[in-house]
């Protein structure tokens, strides 16, 4: 039976002539698992917020939504909340009370359920979803995957039918986020519940859902088993930009299936099949590429660092716990260091530390040389230091993106000519020139981004400080953004960037460190970094270590591919 159909479905939001989506149709049987994909504001959150009635934003809609073939608005409001479950992007932005238990119970209470029956099924969910040590906790002290772990049992022990995601594991750590997807396997398997995931990070959805689709532009790109998508969309004129964003397995079966022989060998999903895929098609002579991208900088002449951190202690309140403990880091010019570590383990207070927004209570904090303490009233933000916080959200305080980049000016002292201009630059290198009339709060998560960074970069830094900077980007909008890094760092601006993303850490950082206890670990080269951990590493990492040393990305094992297969063809010859 179909629990959802959708018939040439259109949305339009309020006051905008452009389509935000145009003509969808599509189905999905109970007990599926379907993953939405695209780029940053194709429609994805549109289209699951238009699927939950008290979330859909105001617009012109036309076109059908049909649940359990009943029209979507003659669903009573107690149909709609129980049995159409939404688990949003920011787990902050979904809690509404103070109390872990207090939440699981909330949605039971508003619908009347009786105490004994509430007790029972909130015991129940705890259980399900291990949260019992923490039952008692304060919802403040969670930490971000415990908090969207909460959110989805607070959906659960409502007893949906549907279960919507938008983009759940975007704010959580690689660790965290395959917890995440592993327990959504087990409620879709195991329950039979059917679910519906927008999704940028598809490592580890894609190879569990039943069926995928790409949106672009408000339109079905293409869809069909994960399987078929993948093998087929870089095929597709309008697929190279999501083929970016597809699973490693997936990128290096598309670059490297042309050097085989028969082509009927099927497109891998995941770590396993990709390991079998490159085991079995290729040889393994040449083990590792003659010079990586690591060593070719290597050679860096010695430099005051831009950025000196000495034993540094932080600590909230008096008599809270240390949450930076002895901490310490260098950053020099022209380099881009990378932060990673579980949600709650201290990257962003370490930032905000750097920033000078939050103050140390012991410890030696240097930038350009001068002691924090040094720099007075906005000197330190005036051609000097930026910070990109995690929720781009609290950088917008006008009505319009272009207006809010204007306010930049007054810290600035730019006439307004000049300003014009570097608003017109930043907007064209970041690819928002069309986003600039809008209301920041109306863009997707992703959009918002490259917003917020956009009004960083017209603050002229000389160190750019990113908390999560590619949390809500599309894939091929996170490749634009490393060349953009990657362009700042030849200008001569050090940045310092705290991520969750090892992919994109390996991609575009000089060196990587681990935050553990209060403090970073050794800093080293990707190469080193990603090739010697076991969790904290790059699927493509995971994929090659078998057959090739020191292969990071999905590039460089596809470089190695090539290399044994020229060996392989000049021995033949």
């Amino acid at each position: 039976m179909e629990v959802l159909e959708i018939k040439h479905l259109s949305f339009s939001y309020a006051g905008e002539e452009k389509k935000a989506i145009e003509d969808l149709s599509f189905s999905v049987k109970e007990g599926d698992f379907l993953v939405i994909c695209g780029e940053s504001g194709c429609g994805k959150t549109t289209l699951l917020r238009l699927i939950k009635s008290a979330l859909a934003p105001r617009g012109t809609t036309g076109g059908k939504i049909f649940y359990r073939k009943h029209p979507l608005e003659d669903l009573d409001e107690r149909t709609s909340a129980c049995e159409i479950g939404f688990v949003m992007q920011n787990p902050e932005q979904q809690i509404v009370t103070d109390k872990v238990w207090h939440e699981l119970a909330f949605g039971l209470e508003n619908i009347g359920v009786p105490t004994p029956v509430i007790r029972q099924k909130v015991g129940e969910m705890a259980n399900f979803f291990g949260i019992h040590p923490w039952f008692r906790k304060k919802t403040s002290e969670l930490s971000g995957g415990q908090k969207q772990l909460l959110n989805l049992a607070a959906i659960m022990v409502m007893q949906p039918k549907l279960l919507l995601l938008d983009e759940p594991t975007s704010q959580l750590d690689p660790i965290a986020a395959s917890e995440f997807i592993g327990t959504l396997k087990k409620l879709n398997k195991e329950l039979g519940l059917t679910i519906i995931m927008t999704e940028h990070r598809l490592e580890e959805v894609f190879p569990v859902a039943d069926q995928a689709i790409v949106m672009e532009r408000g339109r079905i790109l293409i869809d069909g088993t994960p399987r078929y998508v993948g093998s087929t969309l870089s095929t597709l004129p309008e697929g190279k930009k999501m083929s970016v964003g597809m699973p490693s397995a997936v990128r290096i079966y598309q670059e490297t299936r042309e050097l085989l022989p028969e082509a009927s060998v099927k497109c891998p999903l995941t770590v396993r099949e990709g390991r079998k895929y490159i085991e079995d098609n290729f040889e393994h002579e040449i083990h590792s590429l003659k010079m990586s991208r690591n060593q070719e900088g290597a050679e860096k002449k010695e430099e005051e660092p831009v950025l000196q951190m000495k034993e540094v202690w932080f600590r909230y309140e008096r008599e809270l716990p240390d949450v930076l403990q002895s901490a310490g880091i260098s950053l020099k010019r022209g380099e881009i260091l990378s932060v990673l570590g579980g949600n709650g383990s201290g990257k962003t207070t370490l930032l905000n530390v750097i920033s000078g927004t939050k103050k140390a209570y012991r410890g030696k904090l240097r930038i350009f040389g001068k002691r924090m303490k040094d720099y007075k009233k906005n000197e330190l933000y005036k051609n000097t230091l930026a910070l990109l916080p995690q929720n781009p959200q609290t950088v917008f305080v006008r009505a319009s993106v272009r207006e809010d980049f204007r306010e930049i000016r007054k810290v600035m002292g730019y006439d307004q000519k000049d300003m014009e201009a570097r608003i017109e630059e930043v907007a064209a290198k970041l690819q928002i020139t069309h986003l600039l009339e809008r209301h920041p709060y109306d863009l997707s998560g992703g959009e918002q981004q490259k917003a917020a960074l956009g009004k960083m970069l017209l603050l002229n830094p000389r160190i750019l400080l990113l908390d999560e900077p590619t949390k809500g980007i599309d894939a091929w909008s996170k490749k634009i953004l490393g060349e953009i890094l990657k362009n700042l760092k030849r200008q001569g601006i050090s940045i310092l960037m705290v991520t969750h993303d090892v992919e994109f850490a390996a991609e575009v950082s000089d060196k990587c460190g681990l935050f553990f206890d209060g403090q970073i670990l050794s800093m080293d080269a990707p190469a080193e970094f990603f090739s010697n951990n076991t969790f904290y590493t790059t699927a493509a990492s995971r994929i090659s270590r078998s057959c090739y040393d020191r292969a990071v990305t999905c590039g460089e094992v596809e470089k190695l591919c090539y290399e044994n297969s020229r060996r392989r063809e000049y021995e033949c010859s």
